[in-house]
């Protein structure tokens, strides 16, 4: 991707989390990253495919965080891989999953291949270690962990990210 593609993307995204994606125009996006409007166009066809590239883009950051999971068999190496993902998050990368959760509430969209096929990850494993609905299980984990994520990005380092994630893991019994 080209260096003024990438100022657009990261000024829309910025503009988008503080502004609202309705409230932030391609003109003043591109006032933002010193280029023209047409650039916009050029690049991306409309303000719904620049909020498409940033949703792919933070698509990929996650896949990257889920792909060694994909491999593992051991239910509870697994289950213990899923959980330390949010702990995981390069703090250098805060600002801009604060940008993405931003836009997931006001576009309300919640849907990503990475998180179905981590769902259904850490379903089998709980089916594997014989738990009673692991249906539910996968979906209780998926709300810990959605929320540790919030927590982690608007809290910072206001609490102890290690002791949170052992109590996690003797939780589930993977200590």
């Amino acid at each position: 991707m080209a260096e003024k593609q990438i100022k657009i993307l990261t000024n829309a995204l910025e503009l988008f989390a503080e502004e609202g994606f309705h409230g932030t125009s391609t003109n003043k996006i591109a006032k933002a990253a010193g280029v023209s409007e047409g650039l916009i166009f050029r690049h991306f066809k409309n303000k719904e495919g620049l909020l498409n590239a940033i949703l792919e883009q933070g698509q990929e950051m996650g896949t990257a965080y889920f792909a060694p999971i994909f491999e593992m068999t051991d239910p509870k190496e697994i289950l213990s891989a899923i959980i330390s993902i949010p702990f995981q998050i390069d703090q250098a990368e805060h600002k801009f999953w604060r940008l993405i959760y931003a836009l997931k509430w006001q576009q309300q969209k919640y849907n990503s291949i990475s998180f179905e096929l981590m769902f259904e990850k850490s379903t089998a494993a709980f089916a594997e270690l014989g738990y009673e609905d692991p249906k539910a299980e996968g979906t209780i984990l998926e709300m810990i962990l959605d929320g540790a994520a919030t927590v982690i990005l608007l809290k910072d380092e206001q609490y102890d990210p290690a002791k949170t994630l052992n109590a996690l893991k003797i939780k589930y019994n993977l200590d």
